[in-house]
């Protein structure tokens, strides 16, 4: 029989992996379905396939700010939830629809000018007319995935897990089909497929329809849980647009957009400057960042799940919850990766081979995984750290702690190790493990430091 003190460490580890284990399965397949339409469109030849990853990038280089600006409902409504006010977090769920809209609205003029400014900007004119086409085709679906992170807020929030996973499952089953046909038209299709037959081949826009479309269908999915959960409705006028509440999410989540575009920016860079090494090392960089980005996967949901658990511990006022739950998250987040990293570091060989089968890339790619290894627990620990301040409203300090560690202190380092120590790509990722160590350890010691004052929910705060 466990130690009376062991027990509320194993309950709390019990409910972060219910909540973690689905939200870090939902989160990989979403990434399952942009691997998907690379997959297919890499069929229709090498201008889709750019534009594809070209257009993606743009894309979510503008559209994560408004996904951190929704994440801005994630503490709102753990603590409101945690403070057993169901009706205001039923309330927030309202306002997040309201903030989706008007976050889409305003990063839709941004997205529209991109295709324009292609060309200008040196891209090849066949893949700048590709790209243009799938950033427009994406931009419908805006609204929708921003609709979807708020949604997901609240659920996460009531522990309703089930409902993200159903409808990243079900966008999974009705992208590949729908990709195949959108991309290359239905002029194959048998006579028994009837108008079917006369949709034109739309390339690399054809995956942009089919992710949009599949957002749509993600939602309504989400929507139909939240309309399915227990309580009494909403009155009319407590749908209606609160600008103090959409403020305060704002607020709280306009720095967790900045940071992550913070992030976002400088991985770009890096493969900017991986480029520079020639096409061998770049595809060996792309061929690490993608496993890296798969395995980072478990360190967002165990993130999520962090943000929750906090959130639901302060809007109670309970400072030894919310400490508990938050080096839970830290120490599991970081266990986790660890066991990647291990992976990583006894099998990068057979990984390389699962993704090409060119002798040259896979020989680039086998120290670029040894060096991945070595991040996985700083990644694991600052993608929880970044959970776990957020579930306490603390977001400003993870942007600066972005900007200072990636930014500051990794882009130097990744200048120095790859170009002035002539270790190529290699560098670029032993700077990475600068500015994730720098990262992670400024978010762990702000969360100690944090957890061990007194805490005051975010509603009761001016």
């Amino acid at each position: 029989m466990a130690p009376p003190s062991d027990r509320p460490i194993r309950r709390e580890l019990a409910a972060l992996g219910a909540l973690a284990l689905p939200l870090a399965a939902a989160q990989g397949g979403q990434a399952l379905m942009g691997v998907v339409d690379s997959a297919v469109v890499g069929r229709a030849g090498a201008v889709p396939l750019a534009a594809v990853g070209l257009g993606n990038a743009l894309f979510f280089a503008l559209a994560v700010l408004g996904m951190g600006i929704m994440m801005g409902l994630d503490p709102l409504v753990a603590q409101a939830v945690g403070a057993g006010d169901a009706d205001r977090a039923r309330r927030l769920a309202w306002q997040g629809v309201h903030l989706a809209l008007r976050a889409a609205a305003a990063l839709a003029v941004p997205i529209l000018l991109l295709p324009w400014l292609l060309e200008p900007l040196g891209v090849e004119p066949a893949v700048a007319r590709e790209a243009g086409r799938f950033i427009l085709w994406r931009l419908p679906g805006l609204p929708f995935l921003l609709l979807y992170v708020g949604g997901r807020s609240y659920l996460q929030a009531a522990g309703r897990t089930r409902p993200m996973v159903a409808a990243t499952l079900v966008a999974n089953l009705v992208n590949a089909p729908l990709d195949l046909l959108l991309v290359f038209g239905g002029a194959a299709l048998p006579p028994a497929a009837g108008p079917l037959r006369a949709l034109p081949a739309l390339g690399a826009a054809g995956a942009a329809v089919s992710n949009s479309l599949c957002l749509v269908l993600q939602v309504a999915i989400l929507a139909a849980a939240v309309r399915a959960m227990p309580g009494r409705p909403l009155a009319r006028a407590a749908r209606r647009r609160d600008p103090a509440e959409i403020g305060r999410a704002a607020r709280i989540g306009l720095p967790t957009g900045l940071h992550m575009l913070a992030e976002v920016g400088f991985f770009s860079l890096a493969s900017f400057l991986a480029a520079r090494f020639g096409a061998v090392a770049l595809a060996a960089h792309q061929l690490a960042l993608s496993i890296a980005s798969l395995t980072f996967t478990l360190a967002i949901g165990t993130g999520n799940a962090g943000s929750v658990r906090v959130g639901l511990a302060a809007g109670a006022g309970d400072r030894r919850g919310v400490r508990r739950a938050g080096l839970t998250a830290l120490l599991a987040s970081a266990a986790a990766m660890g066991l990647c990293g291990l992976g990583l570091a006894l099998a990068p060989g057979p990984l390389a081979r699962l993704l090409t089968d060119d002798p040259a890339v896979i020989a680039a790619a086998i120290p670029l995984f040894r060096v991945a290894a070595v991040f996985q627990v700083l990644d694991g620990l600052q993608g929880a750290g970044a959970g776990v301040l957020r579930g306490l409203g603390d977001t400003r300090f993870t942007f600066a702690a972005n900007v200072v560690g990636h930014w500051l202190l990794g882009l130097p380092a990744v200048l120095l190790l790859a170009f002035a120590a002539g270790l190529g790509v290699a560098g670029i990722w032993l700077g990475f493990v600068v500015g994730l160590a720098a990262v992670a350890a400024a978010l762990v010691g702000r969360f100690l430091g944090a957890s061990a004052r007194e805490i005051v929910p975010l509603a009761g705060r001016r």
